[in-house]
């Protein structure tokens, strides 16, 4: 029995710490994709906010993020679970998987959401705002809404969201519209970049540089979204759990795939042509819709709630540029608008959920996230200024962020 045991929890920690691998993954997708939607004399900028928020999330995370969101802030969780091994003396009655393979996991879950605000501001923040802001975003922000939502505690001590049929399973609202209330606290600071918006309201495009590297953006966030979900269901060592990750991969993909027909076929409706970036962006909305029940869904039924996604995106982007909604990469649309229809959907599929539930889970989200950061922007703005001058957005953030260009030997900044 013993032996037996230990396989498993070997099994399922094994399982964990490679969807968490995926999901980090994710983060290399989230650069690709950002560095091919923005203008390429911001690429520089865009890739060295990816790669330097990871890092953020992963340290203020470890400091006091997990306790916060786990443990209430009691940093005796924090301390035996992460500075300790996390493995040793495991019993029967304990998880089915390391401390730590469960920190990894969800320590890759804040960057994501992290670097959905990257893209959303991208071409005319400030690097050092941003990653201020990164820092109380990945240390208080997001592990305080997750306490209340996967860590199972009462917002403000009032109400549990389990108790009032709330469900999320692998983040929907939880990581994907919470990243999105936080971008669109800082878009509304912000304001549009020079020239998107003229006078007479009307709206410019402002294309990507790298369309080629925004679709290799997109596979590896669709391939990383395995992990995303997958692991979710938190093991694989029994029959069971072995069918639901493989049910919930299949609905993953499926999902992913319907996003990415309904907004292709929407595009060609009211574009007369096939619209690439609305195609990424509408397989992106798949995954997102699918994300907060991947597990109860017929493959059918998950084709059709991505292609809601993929139809919903492409009016979101359309109403958020009427609007004067300035997103370069459609990060809020993506992650925010379909992340609610995500939420919403869940009911329909898993009987623990209810609308009522759902509607009110999501709003404390929402309200908790959008508010608290539009505090920390308006605080950075006064202090260190949140946007970089009219002449630095002109020439590129690159060379005034960054001192160096991403294609020097293809753009001169002037």
């Amino acid at each position: 029995m013993e032996t037996t045991f230990e396989l498993s929890y070997a099994l399922d920690t094994f399982y964990f710490l490679i969807c968490g691998a995926f999901v980090m993954w994710m983060a290399a997708g989230f650069a690709m994709l950002e560095a091919g939607l923005v203008r390429s004399k911001n690429t520089t900028e865009i890739l060295t906010k990816n790669v330097a928020l990871y890092a953020i999330a992963c340290t203020m995370y470890m400091i006091c993020g997990y306790s916060i969101m786990y443990g209430g802030g009691d940093f005796t969780l924090f301390l035996s679970g992460i500075l300790s091994d996390g493995a040793t003396g495991v019993t029967e009655d304990a998880a089915t998987y390391a401390p730590s393979a469960d920190f990894f996991f969800q320590v890759v879950f804040v960057a994501t959401a992290m670097s959905i605000v990257s893209g959303a501001v991208a071409e005319r923040m400030k690097l050092w705002a941003f990653l201020a802001f990164a820092v109380v975003m990945t240390a208080f922000i997001y592990p305080m809404s997750g306490a209340w939502t996967w860590g199972g505690e009462a917002v403000f001590g009032l109400y549990t969201l389990g108790d009032l049929g709330f469900s999320d399973f692998a983040g929907s609202g939880i990581v994907h519209m919470a990243g999105a209330s936080a971008a669109i606290a800082g878009v509304l600071i912000l304001g549009a970049r020079k020239g998107k918006y003229t006078k007479d309201g009307k709206v410019n495009a402002i294309p990507g540089s790298n369309l080629p590297l925004a679709t290799l953006g997109t596979f590896i966030l669709w391939m990383g979204w395995f992990g995303f979900n997958g692991g979710s269901v938190l093991a694989t060592a029994t029959v069971e759990s072995a069918n639901s990750v493989a049910v919930v991969f299949m609905n993953t993909n499926a999902a992913a795939a319907g996003g990415l027909i309904g907004a292709l076929l929407l595009a060609r409706i009211l574009f007369g042509k096939a619209d690439l970036t609305m195609a990424l962006n509408g397989a992106l909305a798949g995954l997102v819709a699918i994300t907060a029940e991947p597990s109860t869904p017929t493959p059918l039924q998950a084709t059709i709630f991505g292609a809601m996604g993929g139809v919903l995106v492409v009016f979101s982007i359309l109403v958020l540029d009427k609007i004067k909604i300035d997103d370069p990469v459609g990060a809020i649309s993506v992650h925010g608008t379909v992340g609610l229809l995500g939420l919403l959907l869940v009911p329909i599929t898993n009987d623990g959920a209810s609308f009522s539930g759902q509607l009110i889970g999501a709003a404390t989200i929402f309200v908790w996230v959008f508010a608290a950061s539009t505090v920390v922007w308006l605080a950075l703005k006064a202090t260190m200024g949140i946007r970089v001058s009219e002449e630095e957005e002109y020439e590129g953030v690159d060379i005034s962020e960054c001192g160096l260009e991403a294609y020097p030997d293809f753009t001169t900044a002037k």
